[in-house]
């Protein structure tokens, strides 16, 4: 195999500081999904997480056994995903992230500007600044980053996930990924 066949397997740009993640880099499994919030697989992969890092939590009563960073993968064929992703990004400056992350996967057929104004407003964030910022494209090196360190790792199209820094090749389901998660974890 060539070392570019060998490179679609696994992450290239590791987890750093960098990422937007939930609880600690160093824990014993780290999913790194990439995504776009009007994907609707991505959706889909967004709440089969989820629901396994609450299993996790609950079973293992450990909540740092898990942890899980999103980077955004655009693609053309969705176009109220960049948009969406700005809007990510701005509300991650105030530490509203997750929450933002949260509100856009949950409303994934409301992208629109109006309805992105309202979910700013409804998490509290100042207006004018998160007006400013999606329009200025302050976000958008940054949402190409991650764009680009999935085109390294052979991502094609959203979702993509890799544990351990391995791509996730099986079945979404709640039963294979969480015995891939398992396996990880030993």
């Amino acid at each position: 195999m060539n070392q570019a066949g060998s490179n679609f397997n696994q992450l290239l740009v590791l987890p750093s500081q960098r990422d937007r993640y939930q609880r600690i880099l160093n824990a014993p499994v780290v999913l790194v999904e990439y995504g776009n919030y009007q994907c609707l697989q991505s959706g889909e992969v967004y709440r089969l997480i989820q629901a396994i890092q609450q299993d996790f939590d609950f079973v293992l009563s450990q909540k740092n056994r898990v942890c899980v960073v999103f980077r955004h993968f655009i693609q053309s064929s969705y176009p109220q995903a960049q948009k969406a992703a700005e809007v990510a990004e701005a509300a991650a400056a105030p530490g509203q992230f997750w929450q933002m992350h949260d509100l856009l996967f949950t409303h994934q057929q409301a992208l629109e500007d109006g309805y992105l104004v309202e979910y700013a407003d409804r998490l509290g964030l100042d207006i004018f600044q998160f007006l400013r910022d999606p329009s200025s494209q302050v976000h958008i090196t940054r949402i190409e980053e991650d764009t680009e360190s999935g085109n390294q790792s052979g991502v094609m199209a959203a979702p993509a996930l890799f544990i351990n820094g391995i791509r996730y090749r099986d079945r979404w389901n709640m039963e294979q990924l969480k015995a891939a998660i398992t396996t990880a974890s030993h």
